[in-house]
């Protein structure tokens, strides 16, 4: 379909044709003629591509840079595509007969690009010009009418209809002219001689040659022709033919001879003798490609021949002789030219975006590549693919044009960036191919938390240490890039944490390097528990926890304490041996606790005064004192014996306590068997104050509880102890008692196989009925027993407070807590194992709190088998008997219970769990 458009004094031809390239991807092609106006409309775009013109601007619809940019330009309002500079057809195209120029128009969302083709349509603008003002001719008399001369041809700069056309001789009486026409482009005109030269009587003939090309209105141009008669030589050499055709390859080698043409001269001498030369033509170079030999005739190569420049040439060949006026005469030599597939394909590539983000989806476009190659036919057919694995793919566009296209996932931190190397190859044989590549950059996305090394981090720090020590630098790392690899990090409290973490440590959040705010004490906290949360400074930001245990680690900050009812220097304890003990007859055991743990806990006993001793000896793990003989006549009545303590710390800490040993007659005739020697004595002290006020109370107490217990008993003969809100007490043959409520019932053990007993309590999993006890036996150890031993009594010599904890070995599970009140001596090592043998009560003295503390196994100093099997062996000890220590039966909360014995007196408390 043809169409019109006027552009002002000049028209503009538009042709729009449709055709499918690629992927049906339409063409459109237009002509314009050459000089037009700047702004003059080449063709409406929109219209002739379909395309809505209110969508031009929104997609963004434009000529793609580079691709005769200058020269178009579209109009969003109108789709009118309009010449933006100035088109001349001789510069842009030179000798072209066709003149098109190649646009590249795309539109985006979606990217689509369409190619247009503009037709520079010649003008008749330039005259013929010939290559000389003046000729000079030199002709002898004697040639006959009917030679020819040969002219310099004239060159016109237009093309087609508006080429040189025709030649016109001035009107003379000698010459004529005979134009030759050999295509649009190629017309010669040559000198007739019509009439015989006479020099005599015209030396010097003048002419005018005119050429003419064929425009509306017609152009020419002019050349003086200056004819000198000579009067020699009368006869032109003649070719054996007009018209030589020949074929050959591109990239002939040099010196390859490809044709020899002949010529002959009817004349005699240097008249007759033939040179041949090759006719230079204005605006033809193809003549310097070759070379002919003067003598022979033979043309060569001597230059490169390409058929991309040249695939037709045409040679003019001129035969003259040697005469001093000599004669000529030209032929036309055609040459064809094949072509060879000695041109790669050539890669240009345009990407969309500066990088890609690795979150974006497949499918997306990322570059447009477009591939050429200059040979012809099955050589310039190109195949385009890309060359190793890669999550890209090509998709033909059009002809040669191809679309770059996300094919799989991205991910920035396995590939930051992609080299793309795209392969196109001809179809020429050989084929050939070039390679091209494009780097993708990929844009990260935080799609990674924060990660430390492992879930939990063990940290350790020794007790006193100052504060501010650097403990460890946490690191977190994120496999993101920039900002969104920026780590802060900072403390989270753990779970049940009772003190804020803040008040304990500090983390740099820049470094993450982890400080202590305070000094630790072993004795008060073993480990300290937290969490450090490093988040990244993404948008939103990530994040991901560790858990920080960090332990203390004990030093020998604490010496051995000598436990009651010995003290330590300052007072003078007393024990009285008969003078027929045995050898190995036991007379004390000195008791000693060390608030570390370990090794720095570990003591030894030893008796330093006197030394070398021959008479008593202690047991360096247990304390006991026995003696190691007989008594004799030469022996002394009395021995102060210094026994000092000491702990297996570095450096090693030791308290002593003095133990006066009276050698009797017999224990009935002998002294108190607990006594202390104070250094002064007093009257009525505070303590025996205490003591009766404590055994008046618990005689009121144990008068009130035999009424509860009445009351219990007929709570059970009307309806059982369910419907009783009150405690029970039962009395056992043997001495012992049980204490029982509606959820809760305890069993309270004696023994008396030595002089001093001990007290145990048992919580409500242990019933009475189903369980085993646990009593206490002569070798400083509790054995598990359905019967008790109900054997002598036990003698109050003073109160002491017993304070314990239930938790389970090995772990910190807390569920209920005891106090026990009463009133004998222990010294002997406890155990106190449930049925189950998996949890344990363990108990361990402080000067200031009692019994308050429960270690984990690790650090009870016993070995890996004792933990397994669920047992702990700990020296009992007692809290400091003064008044002040004993208000916490004040505390809300307790429920009390007290019985009273014949020599004994025992107060009962539960306290609720913490």
């Amino acid at each position: 379909m043809g169409f019109t458009v006027s552009g002002g004094p000049r028209s503009i031809w538009a042709l729009l044709l449709f055709s499918f390239w690629g992927l049906s991807r339409a063409q459109v092609s237009y002509s314009v003629s050459e000089e037009v106006k700047k702004g003059t409309v080449v063709g409406n775009i929109a219209k002739d591509l379909n395309l809505d013109v209110q969508e031009l601007q929104s997609r963004l619809f434009q000529v793609v840079a580079g691709s005769n940019k200058r020269y178009f330009e579209v109009n969003l309002k109108t789709g009118a595509l309009f010449v933006n500079d100035r088109l001349d057809r001789e510069e842009l195209c030179e000798a072209k007969h066709r003149c098109a120029l190649n646009v590249e128009v795309m539109a985006q969302n979606p990217v689509k690009l369409y190619r247009v083709e503009v037709n520079v349509v010649d003008i008749n603008d330039n005259s013929p010009v010939f290559p000389l003002q003046k000729l000079e001719k030199n002709i002898t008399e004697h040639v006959i009418p009917g030679d020819r001369f040969s002219l310099p041809s004239a060159r016109d700069s237009d093309v087609g209809i508006n080429a040189v056309k025709s030649y016109t001789l001035s009107p003379n009486e000698h010459f004529s002219l005979d134009v030759q026409s050999y295509g649009e482009q190629s017309v010669s005109a040559e000198l007739v001689l019509q009439k015989p030269l006479d020099r005599e009587k015209q030396a010097v003939i003048k002419l005018t040659l005119t050429a003419v090309d064929g425009g509306k209105p017609a152009k020419s141009g002019t050349m003086d022709i200056i004819i000198n008669v000579l009067d020699i030589n009368d006869n032109n050499p003649l070719f054996s033919k007009p018209l030589y055709k020949v074929k050959m390859k591109e990239n002939t080698p040099l010196g390859t001879k490809i044709l020899t043409v002949t010529a002959t001269d009817s004349d005699e001498g240097v008249n007759g003798d033939i040179i041949y030369s090759l006719v230079d033509q204005e605006g033809n170079s193809a003549s310097s490609l070759f070379t002919i030999n003067n003598v022979s005739g033979e043309i060569t190569v001597r230059g490169i021949i390409d058929y991309e420049e040249n695939p037709a040439i045409e040679l003019r060949v001129q035969a003259q002789d040697k005469s001093i006026s000599p004669r000529h005469s030209n032929c036309k030599v055609l040459i064809d030219v094949e072509d060879v597939n000695d041109n790669a394909p050539e890669i240009s590539a345009t990407l969309l975006m500066n990088s890609v983000s690795e979150d974006i989806r497949p499918g997306a476009d990322v570059a447009l590549i477009t591939v050429s190659d200059e040979d012809d036919g099955k050589n310039g057919k190109v195949d385009c693919k890309i060359s190793g694995a890669s999550p890209f793919k090509l998709q033909p566009s059009y002809k040669n044009s191809y679309s770059l296209v996300v094919n799989e996932p991205l991910d920035r931190e396995q590939a930051s960036h992609y080299n793309i190397t795209v392969i196109a190859s001809d179809e020429g044989s050989p084929s050939l191919s070039s390679t091209g590549t494009i780097v993708v950059h990929v844009s990260d996305v935080n799609d990674n938390p924060p990660l430390f090394p492992a879930p939990v981090i063990n940290l350790s720090v020794k007790e006193n240490s100052p504060a501010g020590g650097l403990l460890a630098s946490l690191t977190a790392k994120d496999a993101d890039f920039g900002e969104n690899a920026h780590i802060s990090y900072s403390l989270i409290d753990g779970d049940g944490s009772k003190i804020p973490v803040s008040t304990l440590m500090n983390i740099n959040s820049l470094t993450g390097e982890l400080y202590s705010l305070q000094s630790f004490n072993y004795e008060e906290t073993k480990q300290i528990q937290f969490k450090v949360q490093a988040t990244d400074s993404g948008a939103p930001p990530l994040s991901s926890n560790v858990t920080v245990n960090v332990f203390i680690l004990d030093e020998n900050d604490n010496s051995p304490v000598i436990l009651p009812p010995y003290s330590e220097a300052g007072s003078v304890n007393t024990e009285n041996v008969p003078y027929s003990a045995e050898g190995g007859y036991y007379v004390a055991k000195i008791r000693a606790v060390d608030a570390d743990s370990g090794y720095n806990a570990l003591l030894s006993y030893h008796i330093t005064e006197p030394k070398g001793t021959n008479l008593f000896r202690i047991g360096s793990s247990s304390g006991e004192i026995r003696t190691k003989r007989r008594m004799s006549d030469h022996d002394l009545k009395t021995h102060p014996l210094v026994v000092t303590v000491c702990d297996h710390g570095e450096p090693s800490l030791s308290a002593t306590v003095t133990v006066e040993v009276v050698v009797v007659e017999s224990l009935d005739s002998g002294q108190p068997s607990l006594r202390q020697v104070p250094m002064k004595e007093e009257g009525f002290s505070d303590l025996n104050l205490y003591l009766l006020i404590a055994i008046v109370s618990v005689s009121v107490i144990f008068l009130l509880s035999l009424i509860g217990l009445l009351a219990a008993k007929c709570c059970g003969s009307e309806g059982g102890l369910s419907r009783c809100s009150g405690p029970v007490v039962t009395t056992h043959p043997d001495g012992s008692w049980s204490y029982s409520k509606a959820t809760q019932q305890y069993d309270v053990c004696f023994s008396s196989d030595t002089l001093k007993s001990d007290v145990v309590v048992f919580p409500s999993p242990f019933p009475p009925a189903d369980a085993e006890l646990i009593s206490i036996n002569g070798g400083d150890t509790f054995s598990r027993t359905q019967t008790l031993p109900s054997s002598g009594k036990v003698k109050i010599n003073s109160k002491h407070v017993l304070t314990f904890e239930h938790t389970v070995v090995c772990g910190w599970t807390q569920f209920v807590s005891y106090h026990i009140y009463f009133t004998s001596r222990v010294r002997k090592i406890l155990t106190i194992k449930k049925q189950n043998d998996q949890e344990t009560m363990r108990l361990k003295w402080s000067e200031t709190a009692g019994f308050h503390d429960i270690n984990r196994c690790p650090s009870c100093g016993l070995n890996s088998d004792s933990c397994s099997r669920g047992r702990l062996d700990v020296d009992m000890a007692f809290p400091p008997k003064r008044r002040r220590d004993w208000n916490f039966l004040s505390w809300s909360g307790l429920e009390v219970f007290v019985l009273v014995g014949v020599d004994f007196m025992v107060l009962f408390a539960k306290i609720p769990p913490l």
